[in-house]
């Protein structure tokens, strides 16, 4: 082969690529985005869990969120307060305290207050399991299937399921709200930590029907509404809840329950 031609093609080959180099070096200070340098040391606070928890695509999306003014330093369900402090220094604002949020579910529909229509053979996860007859095999189609789908995506080991009803265990819990997500039967809700009472309940069928399938279910008596000194208590399709901010968690309303749905949380 030529030497000459080799030296040609070495030269061309190394030009091509260092004009390339040139534009992409020029280029990148053209076209460069200018990044908030807060939006780091957000990150380096937040615990990094990417749940989705706080309503943006992972950390870094609600780093950027605080940082430019559009989220508060206390988003991060995860983190709650001492990440909120951490990011307020960052931040110099004030971290101020919001009321811990967890989840609960609401239905205690176990294996001995209900009953299966049929032995299921399918694949064990609920949101399967919901696509089959009734919604599942429990009796109650509004209940809690029981095959612990909220817990698997759990990352924190806060759901159990007991008896063949998910339970939370309120002190591991972090609100990130992928349990609400995973629940075919929308049963998960997030409440206040210091919440005394809830309806365990979703049932919106007439009590006669409810009393068939559970023996713990909401009949949507209202006694529990009448009996609230502070109006706390609504029904509404036949079914009972309560405004968690005006409860005084003075505990007449579970008196008056006459099927044991109201539960004393604390």
């Amino acid at each position: 082969m030529n030497i000459t031609g080799i030296i040609i093609a070495v030269c061309v080959v190394g030009g091509t690529g260092l004009l390339i180099g040139i534009f992409l070096s020029v280029a990148g200070n053209v076209f460069r985005v200018e990044t908030n340098p807060l939006v780091d040391e957000i990150i380096e606070a937040l615990p990094g869990n990417n749940c989705g928890g706080c309503g943006y695509a992972g950390c870094s999306a609600l780093a950027e969120a605080i940082a430019a003014g559009e989220a508060p330093v206390s988003q991060c369900p995860v983190g709650g307060d001492p990440v909120a402090s951490v990011i307020a220094g960052i931040m110099g604002v004030e971290a101020g305290s919001a009321d811990k949020q967890v989840a609960h579910v609401k239905c205690k529909g176990n294996c001995d207050l209900t009953f299966s229509n049929y032995n299921y053979k399918g694949v064990m996860d609920c949101r399967m399991a919901n696509f089959v007859p009734a919604g599942g095999p429990k009796s109650c189609d509004f209940g809690c299937i029981g095959f612990g789908t909220c817990a698997d995506v759990c990352e924190f080991g806060a759901i159990s399921v007991v008896n063949g009803v998910a339970v939370v265990d309120k002190d591991k819990c972090k609100a990130c709200g992928k349990c609400i997500e995973a629940c075919p039967k929308h049963l998960i809700e997030m409440i206040p930590y210091k919440a005394k009472y809830a309806v365990d309940c979703m049932n919106k069928d007439k009590g006669p029907q409810v009393m068939k399938v559970c023996k713990t279910g909401c009949i949507g008596c209202s006694l529990c509404a009448k009996e609230c000194p502070v109006e706390a208590i609504s029904v509404e399709n036949l079914l009972a809840h309560i405004d968690q901010e005006k409860c005084v968690g003075c505990g007449k309303c579970a008196g008056k329950c006459p099927k044991g749905a109201i539960t004393k949380l604390q």
